[in-house]
């Protein structure tokens, strides 16, 4: 959005979803010992990726797990 001017507590968002296996946020309850009961978000590691894409580098966003399970050909 061109013009916007961002406030302060508008923070950058990573992207939270692998572009090789669709992995993303998972949701779950935290639960205290009194059983206070609030929502939990877990987030993966995705990393920014230089790839090679259909025979060129292009910057991906990958999860560590398909990184190092070799699913992903990183450009040299």
């Amino acid at each position: 959005m061109p013009g916007h001017i961002r406030k302060k507590g508008e923070g950058f968002m990573p992207p939270t979803r692998c572009e090789v296996c669709g992995k993303g946020v998972q949701y779950g309850a935290q639960v205290s010992h009194a059983h206070n009961v609030s929502t939990k978000r877990r987030y993966p590691n995705i990393q920014r990726v230089r790839a090679i894409v259909n025979g060129a580098p292009r910057v991906i966003h990958v999860c560590t797990r398909c990184l190092r399970s070799g699913k992903v050909q990183k450009a040299a």
